[in-house]
């Protein structure tokens, strides 16, 4: 059965057809929502949360329109809300995470790479952050990410292209003073 006529189905009644949608975008929706909180536990409750309201609004859902970038929609915008309403905490669990495994090395080195990453990504405005994670992270097209955001795929092309070169000529700096900084120590 394709999406389409899932969607055809729900809207003509059979409310347990959303399970067929639900299954279809459940990681996906997850790792958006995880991506944006960095906390198992709230990626997983906001996911709830998104597809509770995905379900109890789908008669608001225009069937001409892109059920995707719907859903995405709701989940960035219940993202938004966690954000605006939550109080700061830390998660006493993320303390005591330590990896496993036994290539601390080539752990080390990727942890650093990853943290440069995070650490311009989190410099970048919201708007330029929520367009490369939903590029590249969520893999979204420029349409999809268009619809989402109410901008124009020709904008975000140019936009992302402009971020790309920005980050990787100062990610690659970095990266050299890295290298210089670890053959020291």
């Amino acid at each position: 059965m394709t999406e389409q006529e899932v969607i055809n189905r729900i809207a003509g009644g059979d409310i347990e057809a959303f399970g067929a949608l639900y299954d279809l975008y459940l990681d996906r929706i997850y790792r958006f929502v995880y991506y944006r909180t960095h906390h198992r536990e709230t990626a997983e409750d906001l996911t709830s949360v998104v597809f509770t309201k995905a379900f109890h609004k789908f008669t608001s859902f225009d069937r001409k329109a892109n059920f995707a970038t719907w859903i995405f929609r709701i989940a960035r915008n219940t993202v938004i809300d966690h954000y605006r309403t939550r109080k700061t905490t830390s998660d006493l669990e993320q303390a005591f995470d330590i990896s496993d495994s036994t290539n601390l090395s080539r752990d080390y080195e990727l942890k650093e790479k990853l943290e440069l990453a995070q650490k311009y990504l989190t410099q970048l405005p919201e708007d330029q952050r929520d367009l490369v994670i939903m590029r590249l992270w969520d893999g979204l097209s420029y349409d999809e990410i268009a619809e989402i955001t109410g901008k124009t795929s020709a904008n975000l092309r140019v936009n992302f292209s402009r971020i790309m070169s920005k980050m990787q000529k100062e990610m690659v700096l970095s990266l050299i003073l890295f290298a210089g900084l670890t053959k020291i120590l």
